[in-house]
């Protein structure tokens, strides 16, 4: 698959750097910008308020798959008076949207393809979106576990900041797997 990541920090680079030891293609672009014309998914993994000047400096992201991995600290608000910043970010794409991989701990993505049990990747987005989120997930070490549809994505972005709470009250970084009973 031909991806354009959109960030080169710990959540894209990482994400990058798993992808292209899956076999994907991965072009990798930073505050500068660029085309993601030839991509058949899109990673937005920016710091939280830097979504509308990310997706302002690059072209060919119309009807695009776009994965958001994005988050929002400290009282900030999505763009737009948008209700998350992946409804933001369809808002602009028109594309097929997920929030996802924002709430897996970056530093621990080299040590997933070793664990025990494999680890959950929580998304919320579109239906057109599901079988990228999976396949993408899966290449990266994951099981995508479904939050709800693109509406739940606020749900999702509130959730990063208890998981980061978690770690700060004692556990340190985790990662986390959702399972039916029948898996245990």
């Amino acid at each position: 698959m031909d991806i354009t990541v959109i960030g080169r920090g710990n959540v894209g680079g990482g994400l990058a750097d798993l992808w292209e030891r899956a076999g994907h293609r991965v072009d990798r672009l930073g505050r500068e910008g660029g085309d993601a014309g030839g991509a058949e998914a899109v990673l937005l993994a920016v710091p939280g308020d830097a979504v509308e000047a990310a997706l302002a400096s690059v072209t060919g992201l119309g009807g695009k798959t776009v994965l958001d991995a994005t988050n929002l600290y400290g009282g900030a608000r999505p763009p737009a008076a948008s209700a998350s910043n992946a409804e933001y970010v369809k808002s602009i794409t028109g594309g097929p949207t997920a929030k996802v991989f924002n709430t897996n701990f970056a530093a621990l993505f080299p040590l997933v393809a070793g664990a025990r049990a494999t680890p959950s990747n929580l998304w919320a987005g579109d239906d057109e979106a599901e079988a990228v989120v999976a396949r993408l997930s899966a290449d990266a070490g994951f099981e995508a576990v479904r939050l709800g549809r693109l509406d739940a994505a606020a749900v999702q972005e509130g959730l990063a900041g208890a998981l980061i709470a978690i770690t700060g009250a004692g556990l340190g970084l985790f990662t986390y797997r959702m399972a039916p009973p029948a898996l245990l």
